[in-house]
Order: C-alpha cells, then structure tokens, then sequence
C-alpha cells in the first residue's frame, strides 16, 4: 500500500503528485500492460537476443 505523509498546509495537488510518483515507479500499470497480451516464449528469447547483441556491440565500440 503506498502511503503519502501530509505536512501540515501542504497542497493537495503536491499531494497527489507525490502519489502518482510512487505509484509510477511500484511499476503496476507497466506490469499490468504486459500481460495483457501473450507473447509466446520464442519471441521474448528473440527480443533477448537482439538485445544482448545490441549491449555487446556498444561495449565494443567503447572500447
């Protein structure tokens, strides 16, 4: 449960800006939105691959 602690006058819209803040960052809606579609466990190991291609072409190039 996030919990938000008021000060004392503070403004209600801060407030909420504060909560929307941690709740952006539990991650619910990203996590929410992913399971909303299946994606078949063929296609998450080519997104994997392609990724770990892409960070080992970057240190590469940095060195």
């Amino acid at each position: 449960m996030i919990v938000v602690p008021l000060k004392e006058g503070e403004n209600i819209e801060k407030a909420l800006k504060k909560f929307k803040r941690k709740f952006e960052k539990t991650g619910v809606v990203k996590e929410l939105r992913r399971r909303q579609q299946f994606e078949k466990p063929s296609v998450t190991a080519r997104e994997q691959k392609k990724h770990a291609i892409y960070i080992n072409q970057l240190q590469r190039n940095e060195e």
